[in-house]
């Protein structure tokens, strides 16, 4: 453990941590620290705080944290919450921990992000439009102070949370009389970042609001101050608030419900709104404090009161200790002042009370429609109120307004909601569902992490800076969470819950049966961002280039969609064609509408490219070729330059249906080199048989884990794809990890007692042979000894004959199983059309086993 020092860098997060809280009420960067600590610490703040912000804090970090403290919270039996049982308040519901953790699982968090924020990490400087070398992001406004109310646990860690999400260092004071549970709490959340981050970024202080000194230190570097509270809780902080600094106001807020005819009749009506009144006993702001009738009658609202008064005597018994909630003297005395005014005001007709014998209840109606606070716990005022009064009579209260429950008929719930909204109302819900909330609800009109992130922009040299799509890329690598757990493979997935399944797709088949992944639409938004990034990378254009997408369409295959969508968010022009089998149709649309960069597999295009060969080269209009799912062998990749013109022939994306992009390649890239999607994704090169790292270069099974999917967990992820690490920076500057694909485990085949490679015959074709065009191994099984079949594509250099020679002649093993009569070699030329291809996705099936 690393203890804090005297200028609050420490970032200590063991559990010889958690025990230093004995004696320690604050928690700083990582250790508790007594009084006397803390006051030097405070001095310190300053440096510490830069010290701090001197690193980027991933959004990915704090989401990983959040998440495993969420699982740790929902568990009876888990250690964490042992610990934390501690320092729950006399008397306070142990729901609040599953409350708690709900409110941190990531996929909420998630969902907050991007509703406000825009994406699960808005902090990358991505281009704000993909056709300008214009850069924005959401960036940390750097520090915030966080003023803590007293009535509200969650409030305190989630206010830290929230900053974390922003990126900012968060200093949160926390009421003299208050547990240690937010400490507690952070300091949990900390251990479960083994990076240091997050604990560097939180500092929660519990002291009176009579230390002004501190008060002022905990401000004084501060960049926003957020206060929970009423007008004096702001205005004591507000003379601490430096000049420049943003004053964040969480303050008190009065709601309440408005009810047509027709709604204040219904008993289910009356019952929902008891629920609303009774369920936080109104120490919510979004409790309803007052009920509105649409009516000017007395004797409506009178009725009213009294059958209201029914449902809120037949809810559960109310809390009375203060120190869950309850109310204390001072509000004690409050509510039976104003119960007393209100029956004194029944003899002149203004008002009727009706309440609980044992005074745990009261309803007050009252014939005037001016809104009134209630001294809460469980007390509630019945006003007329017309609709057509609404605005002039709630708008000079509109500083204070925050939730309007409506009930009444469709048409009346959006005629009433645009009128209370204009009369200052921040949110309106159904009543029975005041108090609830969702993920990125804006609070009191705002979105917070907003008000804790500041927009900013980069403006680039358009000609440097043409194929970068993420300036971060270039400034330092993306740190994710090192992955964790067993080796999983598609046998292993589990499917992901019914909310998040949103979006199916099929695989292809080329290795086995078609497989399907299930993605929600957020998952898929972030990862065709992510494809339109790399093909930014790779040399697309989206300005010049007019593109046909010739990817296969169908049967669920996600190919052709996929790239139409990647197309649509770089606003690139499209011609959406597909992979069809009148290759004169479609080469007449490409010369039409001049097309110059074409979007397919490689068999396919290299079929199209052939069967229209005259027509094409006639146009020359051809410059980029961009092809996914399978490989243009370096002769290959010649002969479409050498033929068409073309002069820029890159992988589109290295990837897979279950997991999106993985990889892309840069103008600096060729063959099977790419860089992975390090934002997206961590990777593993380990040995063929054993969950082990390779030597560094050496060749190795591909495993990734996915740390931005929603609904499903895709980690340490089997995908079936050969390669190796590629070591050093990348001339293009970029960061992110190169890695070389050195074929498919699919592609090693068992045979007559030899591993032998699918990839080692093309290459020996082709360097050897010279071979030019697609080829495929077919494996049968026979009495007396295996066959192998090499099937080449029929081209004008391919001879069969001599392809037998290149292939025992430069491979040992096939020589050495031939001569001792294990293995049979055929050698034979065909169209390329009869070759055996995916029916999904008419990728080329490199290898055809037979055998059983």
């Amino acid at each position: 453990m690393t203890k804090t020092n005297e200028t609050g860098t420490g970032t200590g997060t063991g559990t010889g941590t958690l025990n230093e809280a004995v004696s320690a009420p604050h928690f700083w960067q990582g250790a508790f620290v007594d009084d006397e600590k803390a006051r030097r610490l405070l001095d310190g703040l300053p440096a510490a705080v830069e010290s701090a912000l001197a690193s980027v804090l991933d959004t990915g970090t704090v989401l990983a944290a959040c998440d495993a403290l969420s699982t740790a919270l929902r568990d009876p039996d888990h250690p964490v919450r042992a610990r934390l049982a501690a320092h729950l308040p006399e008397g306070e519901d142990p729901s609040l921990w599953a409350e708690l953790g709900g409110l941190l699982d990531r996929r909420e968090l998630t969902r907050k992000l991007r509703r406000e924020l825009g994406g699960a990490s808005p902090g990358r400087l991505n281009r704000a439009d993909p056709r300008e070398t214009v850069y924005e992001a959401w960036a940390p406004v750097g520090m915030v102070a966080h003023i803590a109310p007293g009535n509200a646990l969650t409030v305190a860690p989630l206010s830290i949370v929230e900053g974390l999400l922003a990126g900012n260092v968060n200093v949160l004071k926390t009421s003299g009389d208050d547990t240690l549970l937010t400490q507690h709490l952070m300091a949990e959340l900390a251990a479960l970042d083994p990076s240091g981050a997050v604990a560097a970024r939180i500092v929660v202080l519990r002291f009176p609001s009579s230390r002004q000194e501190w008060l002022r230190l905990m401000c004084a570097p501060a960049d926003a101050v957020a206060v929970w509270g009423g007008e004096g809780a702001v205005e004591g902080v507000a003379a601490h608030v430096p000049a420049g600094c943003r004053l964040v106001e969480w303050g008190h807020r009065i709601s309440f419900a408005y009810l047509t005819d027709a709604a204040w009749s219904d008993a289910g009506t009356l019952d929902a709104l008891a629920r609303d009144v009774c369920l936080h006993e109104q120490q919510a702001c979004s409790s309803p404090q007052v009920v509105y009738l649409d009516t000017a009658d007395a004797g409506e609202v009178f009725a009213f009161a009294e059958r209201f008064a029914g449902a809120l005597a037949a809810r559960p018994p109310a809390v009375t200790a203060p120190a869950a909630g309850g109310p204390d003297h001072a509000a004690e005395a409050e509510t039976t002042t104003t119960e007393l005014v209100a029956r004194l005001e029944e003899h002149i007709g203004l008002t009727k009370v009706f309440a609980a014998p044992d005074g745990s209840w009261r309803v007050m109606a009252d014939t005037r429609s001016p809104l009134t606070a209630s001294p809460l716990h469980r007390s509630v005022w019945v006003k007329p109120l017309p609709r057509e009064r609404i605005i002039a009579t709630l708008r000079p209260m509109r500083r204070f307004l925050q939730t309007a429950g409506l009930a009444g008929s469709g048409s009346d719930i959006a005629e009433l909601s645009r009128t209370v909204l204009a009369a200052g109302v921040t949110r309106v819900t159904p009543v029975g569902s005041m108090p609830a909330s969702y993920a990125g609800e804006p609070h009191d009109g705002v979105y917070a992490l907003q008000r804790y992130s500041r927009r900013v922009a980069v403006r680039t040299d358009p000609v440097r800076f043409a194929t970068t799509a993420c300036l971060d890329d270039l400034a330092g690598p993306v740190a994710l969470p090192r992955p964790t757990g067993p080796l999983q493979g598609k046998e292993d997935v589990r499917e992901p819950a019914r909310a998040d399944a949103e979006l199916y797709f099929r695989s292809g088949g080329s290795t086995g049966a078609p497989a399907l992944s299930v993605f929600s639409y957020d998952d898929y938004d972030t990862q065709m961002h992510a494809a339109a990034r790399g093909l930014l990378a790779a040399g697309y254009d989206p300005v010049g280039d007019r593109t046909a997408n010739l990817f296969y369409c169908g049967g669920m295959y996600g190919g052709f969609i996929s790239f139409f969508s990647v197309l649509e968010r770089l606003g690139g022009v499209q011609l959406p064609l597909s992979a069809g089998l009148d290759h004169r149709a479609t080469a007449r649309a490409i010369v039409e509408y001049r097309a110059d960069t074409l979007f397919g597999m490689p068999s396919y295009l290299w079929q199209l490219l052939h069967a229209e060969e005259e027509a094409l080269r006639a146009y020359g209009g051809l410059r980029k070729v961009f092809y996914g799912g399978e490989h243009f062998t370096p002769e290959q990749q010649r002969t479409l330059k050498a033929k068409f013109g073309i002069e820029c022939v890159r992988s589109i994306t290295y990837g897979s249906t279950d997991l999106g992009p993985l990889g892309y390649q840069c103008t600096e890239s060729s063959g099977g080199v790419h860089h992975l999607h390090a934002d997206l994704h961590t990777m593993e090169v380990l040995d063929l048989t054993e969950d082990r790292p390779v030597a560094p270069g050496e060749t190795g099974r591909l495993v990734f884990t996915t740390h931005a999917r929603r609904g499903q967990h895709l980690g340490r992820y089997l995908i079936g794809d050969l390669g190796r690490e590629v070591p050093g920076r990348c001339p293009c500057g970029r960061h992110a990890p190169r890695f070389e694909l050195r074929g498919r485990t699919g592609d090693v085949m068992r045979v007559a007692t030899h591993f032998l490679n699918h990839r080692r015959f093309l290459t020996l074709a082709e360097e050897q042979g010279g071979h030019r065009g697609e080829l495929q191994v077919r494996l049968d099984g026979g009495a007396a000894r295996e066959r192998l079949t090499v099937r080449a594509e029929r081209t004008g250099a391919t001879d069969p004959v001599r392809l037998r020679e290149v292939f025992l002649a430069g491979y040992p093993e096939l020589r050495s199983a031939v001569a001792e009569g294990l293995l049979d070699l055929l050698v034979e030329t065909v169209d390329g059309a009869r070759l055996d291809r995916s029916p999904t996705s008419g990728k080329l099936l490199a290898v055809v086993d037979t055998r059983r």
